[in-house]
């Protein structure tokens, strides 16, 4: 991509496009030139530890970015969330109001006004992200919520629960719309694909299932798995779906049909998280045995083995870039790894007890560290 003959390009992209004359090449050269210059922009950013934030009394369950990283937020078994200043490492709000652990958190990025808080004590809350005002506390799950999320448009919230139900809220009027019933165990692992007209649900009872948005009406069932599922996405343009099991093997399926197009095996232990790249090419996969892998979406086979964590790894994600991949493990450390030929680019150490989550910022130029430490870390 960044070798690209940015002239020749521009020819071709003119060949496409009518709308693109002579008179606007020069225009569109600058821009794919910007492009460019914008993917080089952190290829070989070292990052620094920014902040130490002794986040919460009790130790940490999850942290989560806004889009455009200018804030992030945390939440504990203390029964908080925590709404942070990622310039500064200031605290901007504490969510208070649920009666157990606050287990799974997210904002409803692009916009990054609300954020929602599912909890143990079986409810999830909506709130504000710019005041901290609770607009909506959504009462029905019979057991703890694990799992939630936003749908694109920011017009609803999916929550999974361990009554093995999901149910979608609305954001507007805090009223219950669908409750998606089928899973005989519980539901650990939800989202949407980019269109946000279909949700997909993981869960402990081996199986996968797919729903419409709009009906809640389940279009199919992936199975295949034998054991637990860790974790269940789409790719970008919605054409696959990957999902990870404790039967230590990912599984491709075609979205449009629900058939299993692909097994990626060779871990030697559970698969705790796996992900695809922005453009759905690459397929990252990390294990309790200790490393990661990347493949290729295409060929299925294996491009690369991330080996040198000590323990499990419990997280991993691509760089916005797709060329750098983050890992997150019980050795207390995180990775930087370069995702074509598998080098360690640098350890983020200091963490004095697992990590167990980590994540970059839309750019790719920031990184939050959540761990059982209870704090978490700001690198730069």
């Amino acid at each position: 991509m960044l070798s690209t003959d940015v002239n020749a390009l521009v020819e071709e992209i003119q060949k496409a496009e009518p709308l693109i004359t002579a008179s606007r090449s020069d225009q569109v050269k600058l821009l794919i030139q910007r492009l460019q210059d914008k993917l080089r922009q952190h290829s070989n950013h070292k990052f620094y530890l920014f902040k130490v934030l002794r986040a919460h009394i009790l130790p940490l369950t999850n942290v989560a970015l806004n889009k455009s990283g200018s804030c992030f937020i945390t939440g504990s078994y203390d029964r908080t969330c925590k709404v942070w200043d990622t310039a500064s490492g200031e605290e901007l709000h504490t969510l208070e109001g649920h009666r157990n652990v606050v287990y799974a958190i997210a904002f409803n990025n692009p916009y990054g006004d609300k954020i929602a808080t599912g909890s143990f004590d079986k409810t999830c809350k909506l709130w504000s992200a710019e005041t901290g005002k609770c607009y909506h506390t959504f009462r029905g799950h019979t057991a703890e919520i694990v799992c939630l999320s936003f749908n694109p448009q920011s017009t609803l919230v999916a929550t999974g629960s361990m009554d093995t139900t999901a149910k979608l809220w609305d954001i507007q009027n805090g009223e219950e719309v669908f409750t998606l019933t089928g899973h005989s165990a519980e539901i650990i692992s939800l989202s949407f694909n980019t269109s946000g007209n279909r949700i997909i649900t993981g869960s402990f009872d081996h199986t996968v299932a797919v729903w419409e948005a709009d009906t809640g009406r389940k279009v199919y069932t992936l199975i295949g798995h034998c054991a637990e599922i860790s974790s269940a996405l789409f790719n970008w343009d919605c054409s696959l779906i990957l999902t990870g099991s404790m039967d230590k093997t990912c599984m491709l399926w075609d979205a449009t049909n629900g058939k299993c197009v692909a097994t990626l095996t060779g871990h030697d232990d559970e698969i705790l998280d796996s992900c695809f790249d922005y453009t759905g090419k690459l397929i990252a996969t990390a294990s309790a045995d200790g490393t990661a892998r990347v493949f290729s979406a295409a060929t299925r086979k294996c491009i690369t083995k991330l080996e040198g964590h000590e323990g499990e790894i419990s997280k991993i994600s691509f760089n916005p870039q797709g060329n750098h991949l983050l890992t997150g493990s019980a050795d207390k450390t995180a990775r930087i790894w370069d995702a074509q030929t598998g080098q360690c680019l640098q350890i983020l150490e200091g963490h004095t007890d697992e990590i167990f989550s980590c994540a970059f910022n839309y750019k790719g130029n920031i990184i939050i560290t959540g761990s059982k430490d209870n704090t978490c870390r700001i690198w730069r």
